[in-house]
């Protein structure tokens, strides 16, 4: 389940139980259990239950954003997408010839492009939840205004690219929180089910005190785009936005923040410093590094490591490994004792000839929308917000670590003046340098 990409198409099939408890998410047809939330833990449900329609919009029609809002309309009866922003028009077309294709029109009217076609989607009235799924530059501004308008948000993480962004992202989550907004976030991991048994074994002291962990996201270079006649630098850097540091926050944000988000939610606390390095050697677009490299200070003694790379050729993996004084887990589905014998492991749905399926029961993508469609319907308040910006912060601190070479504390980079991109957002030419971090020489981040 650990490379489950929001990119790969769910197709038809996965639509065919809309309305119908979402049946279709669930593999093998096998009878699972609802399992109610404990102790703040996210429910892992079948399909959200039943209430009134809720209506939702899409900030960010992209592969992502497409992705996130076939998840949605397939967490439970009643769940429709009616509206959809993108500041790119051909990406509004696409997302809306998929979706005729289901049998699910988005009306002419509420089809918007632009910088400002958020805004002009989150102004209906009648939208019930947004889906943030834009370059996570824009989160921060998006989130807000979802906010200011009444609306429900789902966003995709990282959720800020820097230290400005975070702060907005967490006074904003105190004005959701005083209207009852619900709020759920991207960190699908802590809504599949494995992980979640694996924690509540954990927290039951399984492994005894957590004493050291280490995080990993290695992979092949992921996709970029190279410059088309007739795009100017704007258009250019936002159709090419994962390979620009200001648009993406780089890799060790667009990606690996997710294993560094599980390590702060088992520790239950965020790294009070992080030194590290990185580099740049293969990559051909944008600004970004190739690989990191972060030692997590924890404070008390407790140290993560956590590296992340996009190098084709290389060995590759991804995972989170947790070690305690009496054992040590993957955070996923297995504990061990410090001897390496397995003392606990999640037992996964069986199919029909007896054999383990090897994943959960219904894809954590669509778990984390269930969760906020339950929350709405049950007034089971949620809101993730704060803790996905820390772990947003937390990467954001390992690159600033890496980027400069320095020692960089908590305190320091939650309170640091850093906004990053142009200061004036429209197409057309941009007067920015767009240099590769040298650790060492002042850099201005």
């Amino acid at each position: 389940m650990k490379d489950i990409g929001r990119r790969k198409f769910i197709g038809r099939a996965a639509l065919a139980g809309i309305g119908m408890a979402a049946a279709a998410t669930i593999s093998g047809g096998c009878k699972r259990k609802e399992i109610l939330p404990v102790e703040g833990l996210p429910p892992v449900l079948k399909a959200a239950p039943k209430g009134r329609k809720l209506k939702a919009g899409l900030v960010g029609a992209g592969g992502r954003g497409t992705g996130a809002a076939i998840n949605f309309i397939s967490a439970g009866p009643d769940l429709e997408i009616v509206a959809v922003a993108d500041v790119f028009q051909d990406k509004v077309d696409a997302f809306c010839k998929r979706f005729e294709s289901f049998g699910l029109p988005i009306p002419p009217e509420n089809r918007f492009t632009g910088f400002d076609g958020y805004k002009k989607l989150m102004a209906i009235d009648d939208i019930d939840v947004v889906i943030l799924a834009t370059p996570p530059k824009f989160r921060p501004e998006h989130f807000l205004e979802a906010v200011t308008m009444k609306k429900h948000v789902f966003m995709e993480k990282p959720v800020a690219v820097d230290s400005n962004g975070i702060r907005t992202i967490l006074a904003t989550a105190k004005k959701a929180e005083a209207l009852g907004l619900n709020v759920v976030t991207g960190t699908q991991r802590r809504h599949q089910e494995d992980y979640i048994e694996t924690y509540k074994k954990v927290a039951e002291g399984a492994i005894g005190r957590i004493v050291a962990a280490k995080a990993w996201w290695n992979q092949d270079h992921v996709w970029f785009r190279l410059r088309e006649p007739g795009w100017n630098d704007m258009e250019y850097m936002i159709r090419n936005w994962n390979n620009f540091i200001w648009l993406s926050g780089d890799h060790i944000l667009d990606t690996h923040v997710h294993n560094i988000d599980v390590v702060n939610w088992f520790t239950g606390k965020h790294p009070v410093s992080a030194i590290g390095y990185g580099g740049r050697h293969r990559r051909v677009t944008g600004d970004q590094y190739d690989f990191f490299s972060i030692d997590f200070d924890y404070g008390n003694g407790v140290f993560s490591h956590s590296m992340c790379r996009q190098i084709d050729g290389c060995a590759n993996g991804t995972g989170e490994l947790v070690v305690g004084t009496e054992g040590y887990t993957n955070c996923q589905n297995t504990i061990w004792n410090l001897d390496g014998k397995v003392i606990w492991k999640f037992e996964y749905p069986k199919d029909e000839n007896g054999n383990s399926t090897n994943s959960v029961a219904v894809s954590p993508y669509i778990q984390e929308h269930m969760h906020l469609v339950w929350a709405i319907r049950t007034g089971n308040y949620v809101n993730e917000a704060e803790q996905t910006a820390i772990s947003t912060l937390t990467a954001i601190m390992g690159r600033t670590a890496a980027y400069t070479g320095k020692m960089i504390s908590w305190d320091e980079i939650l309170k640091m003046d850093m906004n990053l991109g142009p200061s004036k957002i429209e197409f057309g030419p941009v007067d920015m340098k767009f240099e590769p971090p040298v650790p060492g020489l002042p850099v201005q981040i």
